[in-house]
């Protein structure tokens, strides 16, 4: 067993072993609690979520962290009178705690506001400037980019070609790239936002809030850092800089999820194609939108489309089909009992190793699909409960059965109407075998009565109810 990651840093897959054997450490940026979330935080929280479950699944355990930044320029801009700037970065973060939970994202570890976390960080800034490589001026903090020579070498930019830093007021700075660690107090922003310092009132810095909360819930050194491609830079390059810097050893692993296109465009509230992740969910079950933003390398870039989402939908009724009939079959009178557990098929596990290869791996997955069913139609009891073995294992670790994917058994009325179906389309199956056409079209035309929709395949026969 070889796990091997890209590794954004080295801009090369390594084989991967955590620090400490049998529990790997994990820092993923999470969001900024200004607005709802939008597909394209689904799509980076659910990369880390399957590469979470499958590290677990070869290692045992995994410690995620995953903070949220609740005080922000952007989060004060969009308080108002009514809504302070912490009771909208509360309703903002239960908004993508609940999208999160629909898809079956496991909760992280821990998941420290940024806000609990302020001594922590004063702490750090203090070490760097007393190390030479930040310094105060005018009751802001920056960090002196000139003062550390490694700084760049996340993206592998000179320091001359970068633009300056806008995250904070250029007053006092040595120069224009220098990065604020500490933004002195405003006037006009509220007094609950700001703390005291050695510098004077103010608040932390973006950057400096995820090094000191993965420090403090992970150590000095750890093994993974993710997040979304558009983090590398400023965020992550300026994160690496200011940790090590201070002494730490910091991520031994840098590891970044693609971004997501509409229908073949960036998405942009001016395209008018801004797609919230509410809407989505409104629009298609979970287990579609699960599979659908899984179904894609995680390094790649995605696109959602109304075809894709469609794919994904065919795709899943394809596993659910199988797994219907197998467990009616394996669970009928002296047939041995539904099995439990199994391990993933070896090639599923080979595509996972390698750098977290999903749409292999769901190859993989609807190969034995196939499997099952012809093993179904064979009266081959051996091979079904092989297929549905591994089947099982890999929805399992592949979270589908936690987002009402495959293996959701939903309400008792659920649970009969997909029986009488299932039942129905067997009728259909034998009818049709023994050439008894106008059987298998009465059956036909009462789904089409009742609203369902079936698809004839290699694989068997899918249904669907009408929306």
């Amino acid at each position: 067993m070889t796990v091997r990651l890209y590794d954004s840093r080295a801009q090369a897959l390594r084989d991967f072993v955590p620090l400490v054997p049998g529990n790997v450490s994990m820092y993923v940026c999470g969001p900024t609690v200004q607005s709802g979330p939008h597909i394209g935080h689904l799509r980076g929280a659910l990369a880390f979520d399957l590469l979470r479950r499958w590290l677990a699944h070869r290692f045992g355990q995994v410690t995620l962290v995953r903070n949220v930044t609740d005080i922000d320029d952007k989060v004060l801009e969009k308080a108002t009178p009514e809504e302070p700037w912490w009771a909208l970065a509360y309703r903002i973060e239960q908004e993508f705690t609940a999208a999160y939970a629909a898809i079956g994202i496991l909760p992280p570890t821990y998941e420290p506001r940024a806000t609990a976390s302020v001594p922590q960080m004063q702490e750090l800034i203090s070490r760097l400037i007393e190390r030479g490589h930040a310094y105060a001026a005018e009751g802001d903090v920056y960090f002196d980019v000139r003062s550390w020579a490694e700084y760049g070498t996340l993206t592998r930019q000179s320091l001359d070609a970068m633009e300056p830093a806008t995250d904070a007021d250029p007053r006092g700075k040595r120069d224009p790239r220098d990065f604020a660690l500490w933004k002195g107090a405003k006037e006009g922003e509220p007094s609950s936002a700001t703390w005291e310092s050695p510098w004077g009132a103010g608040r932390p810095g973006w950057h400096i809030e995820c090094s000191a909360m993965s420090r403090r819930y992970l150590g000095a050194e750890f093994d993974i850092h993710g997040g979304g491609l558009d983090l590398r830079f400023p965020h992550h390059e300026n994160e690496l800089a200011q940790s090590t810097a201070a002494g730490d050893a910091f991520a031994r692993f840098w590891m970044h999820n693609g971004l997501v296109t509409v229908e073949g465009q960036k998405m942009s509230k001016s395209l008018g194609n801004f797609t919230l992740a509410a809407d989505l969910l409104a629009a298609r079950p979970a287990s579609v939108v699960r599979y659908a933003l899984a179904a894609a390398h995680y390094r790649s870039s995605l696109d959602v489309s109304e075809s894709g989402l469609d794919e994904a939908a065919a795709a899943l009724g394809r596993i659910t089909g199988f797994l219907t009939r197998a467990r009616r079959v394996l669970a009928e009178p002296g047939a041995t009992d539904v099995p439990g557990a199994a391990d993933v098929p070896e090639a599923f596990a080979a595509a996972m190793d390698d750098d977290l290869g999903v749409p292999q791996a769901l190859a993989v997955l609807h190969d034995t699909v196939r499997a099952g069913n012809t093993a179904l139609d064979a009266g081959d009891d051996d091979a079904l409960r092989a297929a549905y073995d591994g089947v099982t294992a890999m929805v399992r670790v592949l979270g589908l059965d936690e987002a009402g994917g495959a293996q959701e058994t939903g309400s008792a009325t659920e649970t009969a109407l997909s029986a009488l179906i299932e039942e129905l389309i067997s009728q259909r199956a034998e009818a049709r075998a023994a050439k008894d056409w106008g059987t298998a079209d009465r059956i036909r035309d009462l789904f089409a009565t009742a609203g369902v929709t079936l698809e004839d395949n290699a694989d068997g026969t899918v249904w669907s109810i009408n929306g």
